[in-house]
């Protein structure tokens, strides 16, 4: 039976032939790797964070201060991550959390497809973003058997919302996760002290310039990139109060997950009003500085959530970082800049290898301290330290 873990033994046996991974395995050495490769303008971008950035990394340095208590005498040859959600069987827990311009993080300028390929190739769901260079149609058509989920930025204009809704069900998608917390842009020091906001120079687009309500709101400017950006503006961004559950839930038979549920009041009404997952997440520190990290966020949610299924992104950087968000009962667990990075690196395979990396050191954790499953993982829990 084969696992995750045996990457690493694909990596050892390369290096008998003198052969060494092209990306590296983790995450400090491959942040450096690619800060020295990307663009500056699309590296602030992806690296950056709002404010000082404190909350940032407190998503990241918060998993230091949970732990795992190692079980022995337990039999975990064989090892089981797979899981349901929402009728699908995945292979493992992990997926590739929305990142709205992964399209320019690629030399060619369709990260979007590398980013729906390296899916293909390691079963990882993709969270395709509506900030896209390719149509949302083309990257469900790479995608082809492998699940994936569309991620909405609600638009002011419902004509539009529920073009794109509509859009991503007849490609084939299979859940519509909903962003809350980017009706308007946090402050981000690293973008606005060069200027630089990707959208406002056209980037990463083109499900607005494809769409036929947009494309209708500009007629024969649609080719005038001012114009589109202007219209873009204008549309993007719609406030969304509780009052707008109903709209939303009426928009498709998807499953309906809500991104941005941080608080236990907030989790069971969105549950009341419709949604079909709850997905806890502080936008990885780049809306709001001066929060508390997600992680330490994420067991209020899942007592709250009830037999409704958590997702959870914000500061997943390493493999024992997803095991021990599961172990606090996340159903499914997001992973962003780090696969960017791979992507930027060494594009579809570079990706690949990011994830088959956190795949891998996640299995072998639960091998060496005695979980084969991951209700094992949940049933040991973790220790604040």
């Amino acid at each position: 039976m084969a696992h995750f873990g045996d990457y690493q033994n694909e990596i050892y046996l390369a290096g008998l032939h003198g052969v060494i991974p092209r990306v590296p395995v983790d995450f400090a050495t491959l942040e450096a790797r690619a800060t020295a490769a990307m663009p500056p303008s699309v590296l602030n971008y992806v690296q950056g964070g709002c404010g000082d950035e404190t909350t940032q990394d407190r998503n990241a340095e918060a998993f230091s201060h949970w732990g795992m208590t190692p079980r022995m005498m337990v039999d975990c040859t064989k090892r089981d991550l797979s899981i349901e959600l929402f009728g699908l069987k995945l292979p493992s827990p992990l997926f590739m959390a929305p990142i709205g311009v992964t399209g320019i993080c690629t030399q060619d300028g369709h990260g979007d497809i590398a980013a729906a390929k390296a899916s293909v190739l390691t079963r990882v769901p993709l969270v395709a973003s509506t900030l896209s260079n390719d149509p949302l149609e083309t990257v469900a058509q790479t995608l082809g058997d492998m699940p994936g989920f569309f991620q909405l930025y609600t638009p002011r204009d419902k004509a539009l919302a529920e073009s794109l809704v509509h859009r991503a069900e007849a490609a084939g998608y299979k859940g519509i996760i909903v962003t809350l917390d980017t009706w308007v842009t946090g402050w981000r020091p690293r973008d606005l002290n060069t200027g630089n906001f990707p959208q406002l120079r056209g980037h990463v687009l083109t499900n607005y310039t494809s769409d036929p309500v947009f494309r209708a709101m500009l007629g024969d400017a649609i080719n005038d990139r001012a114009a589109v950006v202007q219209r873009w503006g204008a549309t993007f961004g719609k406030v969304l109060t509780w009052d707008d559950m109903a709209w939303l839930r009426s928009l498709t038979k998807l499953p309906l997950i809500l991104k941005g549920i941080c608080h236990p009041e907030d989790t069971r009404r969105a549950i009341d009003t419709g949604a079909d997952a709850i997905y806890c997440s502080n936008h990885g520190g780049r809306q709001a500085n001066g929060g508390i990290a997600a992680i330490d966020m994420l067991p209020a949610v899942v007592e709250a959530a009830g037999n409704t299924p958590v997702l959870f992104d914000s500061g997943i950087r390493t493999g024992s970082d997803v095991v021990k968000a599961l172990a606090m009962g996340a159903r499914a667990v997001g992973v962003g800049r780090p696969y960017v990075y791979g992507l930027a690196l060494d594009g579809v395979e570079g990706a690949a290898h990011v994830l088959k990396c956190l795949l891998a050191e996640a299995d072998l954790m639960m091998a060496v301290n005695g979980y084969p499953t991951i209700a094992d993982v949940r049933k040991a829990g973790v220790t604040r330290l």
